[in-house]
């Protein structure tokens, strides 16, 4: 059993981490349910090392999947209620709005106005092309590249990954 947790835990746990789309305490439990039932059955311990691999990857989809359907299926009491959803407040929106400021300033002119025509202006491709001057292929090109700039400089900034 020592052998088989050693082999596979890990990768184990990073798919069901997945599966539970990062809940980790759902995926310690999903992990140690689907140890628990290769310990209850001997056989998949023999198994050559693929094998018990593959078998114990179906149990712990298999074990997500039914806590998915059970949730669904478990009414909602009267005394229960759905947690009010957030709404960003100003701070938040006034933080945002600095940090998209400050990349747009690493962009180069082309790139800037283009975003701020097409995005922050509300401009169609061909609005856009006619403030700025440029056909509108020219600006449908930029604003791909734009985009790919303003993620690279957000990435480097630390804002996304």
């Amino acid at each position: 059993m020592r052998a088989l947790h050693d082999e596979h835990a890990a990768a184990l746990w990073s798919f069901v981490l997945h599966l539970t789309n990062g809940d980790r305490g759902r995926a310690e439990d999903v992990v140690q349910e689907t140890l628990f039932r290769a310990w209850r059955r001997p056989s998949v311990l023999s198994q050559q090392e693929s094998s018990a691999r593959g078998w114990l990857f179906t149990v712990a989809r298999n074990i997500v999947v039914d806590g998915w359907r059970a949730d669904r299926r478990r009414p909602t009491s009267s005394s229960e209620s759905a947690p009010e959803p957030v709404e960003p407040d100003a701070t938040d929106r006034a933080l945002q709005a600095m940090v998209v400021a400050e990349a747009m300033r690493r962009l180069s002119h082309d790139h800037g106005a283009v975003l701020l025509e097409c995005y922050f202006r509300g401009c169609t491709a061909a609005q856009a092309a006619a403030r700025l001057g440029v056909p509108v292929g020219t600006v449908k090109s930029r604003l791909h590249y734009a985009l790919h700039a303003l993620r690279l400089a957000l990435e480097e900034m630390g804002v996304v990954t």
